[in-house]
């Protein structure tokens, strides 16, 4: 069965559905279970769609980590409302301890 692809609208996703890379750092990593995973996804999603599907797959666990990271689409910090677009790729960081 096809993986579900990532939209935030009512269009059909498969007209231009790409796939995104999404790594996972630290903690993210941790409760992923793995660092890096690829997505399809439309350009109309947005990073908070992306999330949301990351933490029906993964589970709670990612869903709490993710709700305190930081994300970068592409190399550029991004809040959860910004449209993917054309970016190959998101990074998720939590939060680190440092000193």
């Amino acid at each position: 069965m096809a993986e579900p692809t990532v939209s935030s609208t009512g269009r059909d996703p498969e007209l231009s559905t790409r796939s995104l890379t999404v790594r996972f750092f630290a903690a993210a990593k941790a409760a992923a279970g793995t660092g890096e995973v690829r997505i399809p996804v439309a350009p109309d999603a947005t990073v908070d769609d992306l999330l949301g599907v990351l933490a029906e797959r993964y589970g709670t666990e990612l869903g709490g980590v993710v709700a305190h990271s930081s994300f970068l689409l592409d190399g550029i910090g991004v809040e959860r409302e910004n449209r993917i677009g054309a970016a190959a790729g998101l990074d998720i960081l939590p939060p680190f301890a440092g000193g």
